[in-house]
């Protein structure tokens, strides 16, 4: 049989469903984590017309090198063998719960089926199981995805899932959250049963560091019932949404232009494991739009064959 022909991400790009990016993640830890994004962002592509793969066209088994983790996310190579090493007992031993539609119930699914550290080669090589692939198929009805190199200056996982979190939100710039939503996407278990405590320790320093990172000016309310919090509005700037009719067959393709991102000075820093971001106060460039004679040519040149 022919191999079909498809194309990859230039870029490293995320690719979740809804119910996968709203999952809890157990006590991984914000490195176990980017870990594990990065492992998903080597699943994504299009075929030859620019449709995306679907769960029976997506490999399972994937490799990561130290290399190429310790690149993306400014971490030194010994630094960033440690990580993969502890990483592979989180992936194997660490089930994620994902919410069941209309009800209060979660599935409990494995990440992995197999997962192996190589340490003279300082990579991993991992086996998604078959339960987790169709939360990971590409449809046009509301998956989530961004670029991996998005969130690769975050230091803390709060400000990682709340990011992809309003990523689902993008267009309406606002995002209403039941506090144990929230805590069960944070994963912080039986920590800060406390609001006040959940609040200084996870919602107000991930705002912060967004907002350190982006123009979206991340800001938050809170819903009561009587005296107590029960949940949050998140209000923030929503993205620039173009549409693109293809002159020949008249479809209409939405286009997103991302959020700005803040200028982070890193010259004055020798050790890439504590990075200090520091914003400097430059006016950001004004993007340039393109136009597209068709929304399909746009798609293709952003992927590369594979």
């Amino acid at each position: 049989m022919k191999k079909k022909e498809t194309y990859e991400s230039k870029t490293p790009k995320v690719y979740k469903s809804p119910k996968l990016n709203q999952s809890n993640f157990g006590d991984f830890t914000h490195t176990d984590y980017l870990v594990y994004l990065m492992l998903l962002s080597k699943l994504g592509g299009v075929d030859k017309n620019g449709k995306y793969l679907q769960p029976e066209e997506l490999k399972r088994e994937h490799t990561l090198s130290a290399k190429e983790f310790g690149q993306m996310f400014k971490v030194a190579q010994p630094h960033s063998y440690v990580a993969l090493k502890k990483a592979v007992n989180k992936l194997l031993k660490t089930d994620i719960t994902v919410p069941e539609d209309g009800t209060n119930s979660y599935w409990r699914i494995n990440v992995c089926s197999q997962a192996k550290y190589v340490k003279d080669e300082g990579k991993i090589n991992i086996k998604f199981t078959d339960d987790i692939m169709p939360y990971l198929k590409q449809v046009k009805e509301r998956f989530m995805v961004y670029n991996l190199a998005d969130i690769s200056n975050f230091k803390s996982i709060y400000a990682t899932r709340l990011f992809e979190l309003l990523q689902e939100f993008k267009e309406t710039g606002w995002m209403i959250k039941s506090l144990d939503e929230l805590r069960h996407s944070f994963s912080v278990g039986s920590k800060y049963t406390n609001y006040g405590h959940f609040k200084s320790r996870t919602i107000v320093p991930a705002c912060e560091e967004i907002n350190k990172n982006y123009h979206m000016k991340v800001r938050f309310e809170e819903i009561k019932d009587g005296k107590s919090v029960t949940a949050i509005k998140f209000i923030f700037k929503p993205v620039l949404v173009l549409k693109l009719i293809n002159e020949t067959t008249g479809e209409t393709k939405t286009r997103f232009i991302k959020h700005e991102k803040k200028i982070i000075d890193i010259t004055s820093q020798t050790k890439l494991t504590k990075l200090k971001s520091t914003d400097k106060k430059l006016k950001p460039a004004p993007k340039k739009i393109k136009k597209n004679g068709g929304w399909l040519s746009s798609v293709i040149k952003f992927f590369r064959k594979k």
